[in-house]
């Protein structure tokens, strides 16, 4: 049974069950830091948001590679009720007519649950930017309010192209910029959760050059593994460090690369052929390569400077990195499984997040972080008149 593709009736109740879920974690900040600063709170709420959208990442890669991206077909809802209780009908007629399609019972669960979990993740992000401004006009924050602005202004862009995931029926395009949504989202919150710490992280001006790098290095290696992902490439080559048993197999980098197309299809609306997908995956190798090089040497880097609080990043990094490499050896060799492709998104969202951290921290030094410190010098004394 077909539904219209948007349908706001539910719109409301999933509001306020969205002002419901984010409701539990205000009470448990306020709880926790009821003798804390304004400040303090303001920080602590930042970081919970921050975990709370990491396990929304987690939930929508579960919603993407179970394949109930369109459990619900229409958008807010499921089939214009606020749960697949509603929808329990038309839920079944679908089913009937497609025991494993795209809607089944199962599936519009988890499509809506991941729904439930980004309302609520938006309004703790509203309360977020809301208390922003109250203590900035009181005096009592020292971080922009604009920061927490913007990530308001993101996360309701991110609902949009959430939207626009279910209406365009899973294009490519759009899902992968969803993922790099998210993964922007994680960003904001990571650098406000690190404005305001008292503990600093000092950098030579090169090395902080070398991190923004990094940085960008791993974001575009992370839209590459989106694109692998939401055109389910993975399995092109199903051997390692060959694929299909050679080193240079036939691949069609045109049409997999061609970004304005169907899910499946090419830019003349033929299916797209295998040939592609090898292009998708095997380039996303090469970006491995070039991401275990950069992070790795990030790291050495930092381990070898000889300072503690530039050791504690480089282990974190080395341990994320070291992560990513199992899991993603782990989807080839294992056949994509669907705890490793779970794992593997997620290991991509830590490595975001712990750059952003590092990198805030580093410019929170308020002096160039290569100058030398200052010597204190003994004022000249006029000798005394004889």
């Amino acid at each position: 049974m077909t539904a219209p593709a948007y349908d706001f009736s539910p719109s409301a109740l999933l509001l306020l069950l969205g002002a419901t879920l984010a409701l539990l974690p205000l009470l448990w900040v306020g709880w926790q830091h009821r003798q804390a600063t304004s400040a303090q709170r303001w920080r602590a709420l930042a970081l919970i948001t921050l975990f709370l959208t990491f396990d929304l990442v987690l939930v929508g890669a579960f919603t993407r590679l179970t394949d109930s991206g369109l459990g619900c077909p229409d958008w807010p809802g499921c089939y214009g009720s606020v749960s697949p209780l509603g929808a329990h009908h038309q839920i079944n007629v679908a089913q009937s007519a497609m025991p494993t399609g795209p809607v089944t019972r199962g599936k519009a669960w988890i499509e809506m649950l991941h729904r439930y979990l980004a309302t609520g993740v938006g309004a703790l992000i509203t309360v977020l930017a809301i208390a922003a401004w109250v203590s900035s006009r009181q005096q009592r924050l020292t971080v922009s309010p604009w920061w927490a602005t913007a990530t308001w202004v993101w996360v309701c862009l991110q609902g949009a192209f959430g939207a626009l995931t279910v209406t365009m029926k899973l294009y490519p395009a759009i899902v992968t910029a969803h993922l790099l949504g998210a993964l922007g989202l994680l960003g904001l919150l990571a650098v406000q959760s690190q404005l305001s710490v008292d503990r600093r992280l000092r950098l030579s001006p090169a090395l902080y050059r070398g991190a923004m790098v990094v940085l960008v290095v791993c974001v575009v290696q992370i839209a590459l593994g989106g694109w692998v992902s939401t055109n389910y490439a993975v399995l092109a080559c199903e051997d390692f460090p060959t694929c299909q048993g050679e080193w240079w197999p036939t691949m069609d980098f045109a049409r997999g690369f061609t970004v304005a197309r169907e899910l499946g299809l090419g830019s003349d609306g033929q299916y797209l052929p295998f040939s592609a997908l090898t292009a998708i995956h095997v380039v996303h190798r090469l970006g491995a390569a070039v991401v275990l090089v950069a992070v790795g040497g990030l790291a050495w880097r930092l381990g070898a400077s000889g300072d503690a609080e530039q050791h504690r990043w480089a282990r974190a990094l080395g341990v994320v990195l070291l992560w990513q490499m199992l899991t993603g050896l782990s989807n080839v060799v294992l056949d994509w499984p669907l705890v490793a492709a779970v794992g593997h998104t997620g290991g991509a969202a830590a490595l975001v997040v712990v750059l952003t951290m590092m990198i805030t921290r580093s410019r929170r030094s308020g002096t160039p972080l290569d100058a030398p410190a200052a010597t204190p010098t003994t004022p000249r004394v006029a000798p005394a008149a004889s």
